[in-house]
């Protein structure tokens, strides 16, 4: 019989970093606590807990011990729990590598888009919360809460308009990695879960439903993180942002 662990997961409900460790935990087949911080106060209440500095989710204690970041956590899940593994011995530096581009170059996509997004929709904030359209006084509030989330996470349009044009490229690397085994496969590496998170946030504004329809990133994601509330309309984006998405092949 398996021995048990004290594990504790400090998540905030919309981080999809929080997702992807919480997914790796199931797919181990770990039970763990699962603590909701509030926003805001959750900046103190992790540095307290994992030390000054580290003051973003997720975290993880196991058995008293901390582990801070889910490319931190993934690793220890994996020494505590080999099988079923996250990093397949035949491909594992490869996955390694994809992780640490997910976690590095895409992971930040994840916040600044879909918070770009709800700038110009913030009625559409409600539905990150399972609801419907904010009426005008939650709309109110959104627009506050957006407004310090640009400021959190250094949010210009400036930077927005790069973030969108460099996407297409992104994409391609997300399906090239599954062109070459090492994420869409049977069963979810740490890249999978990594970098699958990431495009299921961007799934969820529909300005970018068009370059993601239909290919091996949606898949990824749609595959290992099928729930995910929120929906951002299509035409948030002032005109002209979005790059064209790219026509089928015959």
């Amino acid at each position: 019989m398996a021995q048990a662990h004290d594990i504790k997961l400090h998540v905030l409900p919309p981080s999809h970093p929080c997702k992807t460790a919480e997914q790796a935990l199931a797919h181990k087949g770990l039970e763990f606590e699962r603590i909701v911080l509030t926003p805001g106060p959750h900046v103190n209440e992790m540095q307290e807990l994992y030390g000054e500095g580290n003051s973003t989710v997720p975290g993880m204690t196991l058995d008293g011990e901390t582990v801070h970041g889910s490319v931190a956590i993934l690793e220890r899940l994996e020494e505590l729990a080999p099988d079923p593994p996250l990093y397949p011995a035949e491909i594992a530096e490869a996955v390694r590598e994809a992780e640490r581009w997910g976690d590095a170059e895409l992971q930040d996509l994840g916040r600044r888009l879909p918070f770009g997004a709800m700038h110009f929709r913030p009625e559409s904030m409600g539905s990150m919360g399972g609801g419907g359209p904010l009426d005008p006084p939650g709309t109110d509030f959104a627009m506050k809460y957006i407004h310090q989330a640009w400021r959190y996470h250094g949010i210009t349009c400036a930077r927005l308009a790069d973030d969108l044009a460099g996407l297409p490229a992104k994409i391609d690397h997300v399906d090239d990695l599954a062109a070459r085994g090492i994420i869409g496969g049977e069963s979810p590496t740490a890249a999978d879960l990594q970098i699958g998170a990431t495009v299921r946030v961007l799934l969820m504004v529909g300005d970018l439903l068009p370059l993601l329809a239909g290919r091996p990133a949606e898949t990824v994601a749609r595959t290992w993180f099928p729930q995910y509330e929120g929906e951002i309309p299509a035409g948030a984006f002032p005109a002209g942002w979005v790059p064209t998405a790219p026509k089928a092949r015959a």
